[in-house]
């Protein structure tokens, strides 16, 4: 069985999960926790649940998402960080992205990299990653099969689609990933984006607004 614990962190409203198995073993899923309160709301969960921290999960590399990765790596002993390769660009990216936003620069880190198909094992839990590159030239989502959980970063919101506007970013792209790896996934998959509500796959499909090219009538698409 999952759990999750959700927190808000950082100017940006970014989410960030502690994600665990039965047995305690635990990640943390993109740690933006920008000052020393929201750092501490975190380990006080781990210390409260008894958990066992194994590694930290990236979707991307933009700096709301990681201000929090040195840190929490450093704090249980050199934790390795998942992130896709392609997305040291982002990191490299982000004293621009911090200029543009009046942010802090994030601490470095060293990442281990994933790419479609890898496996991320926390405990019994089995997270696949799917590429989903558009947000970001590496973004990814981290898929639980069998408890038919999507953390979808800021590839896909309730209701939205992530931006592509900033450096690495790709519309098209981004698009053709949401709808061939996605969209064909069970309608009870539970989405966990990096910022806003909760949703679900099959919400998605039927009312997401930017998922429905030209707005055309439901029949015009049957022809």
């Amino acid at each position: 069985m999952i759990h999750i614990e959700h927190f808000t962190f950082n100017s940006f409203q970014t989410r960030c999960c502690v994600i665990w198995d039965e047995d305690g073993c635990c990640a943390f899923v993109d740690p933006g926790c920008s000052c020393k309160e929201e750092f501490d709301k975190v380990i006080s969960l781990v210390e409260k649940k008894g958990l066992k921290p194994v590694c930290i999960m990236l979707t991307h590399g933009h700096f709301d998402h990681i201000l929090g990765v040195a840190d929490l790596s450093a704090l249980y002993g050199g934790l390795p960080v998942y992130m896709h390769p392609e997305d040291r660009f982002t990191l490299e990216n982000n004293e621009y992205f911090s200029r543009c936003f009046g942010a802090p620069l994030p601490k470095a880190f060293d990442t281990t990299d994933v790419t479609e198909g890898s496996i991320v094992e926390v405990g019994a839990l089995r997270f696949e990653v799917l590429e989903t590159p558009g947000h970001t030239v590496g973004g990814v989502c981290y898929l639980e099969r069998a408890e038919k959980v999507l953390i979808s970063g800021d590839t896909l919101f309730a209701g939205a689609i992530g931006r592509s506007d900033h450096p690495g970013g790709d519309y098209d792209v981004l698009i053709r990933n949401i709808f061939e790896k996605l969209l064909h996934l069970d309608g009870e998959t539970k989405v966990i984006p990096g910022h806003g509500p909760e949703t679900d796959i099959a919400t998605e499909r039927m009312t997401n607004p930017f998922l429905m090219p030209f707005n055309e009538p439901y029949e015009d698409q049957q022809n």
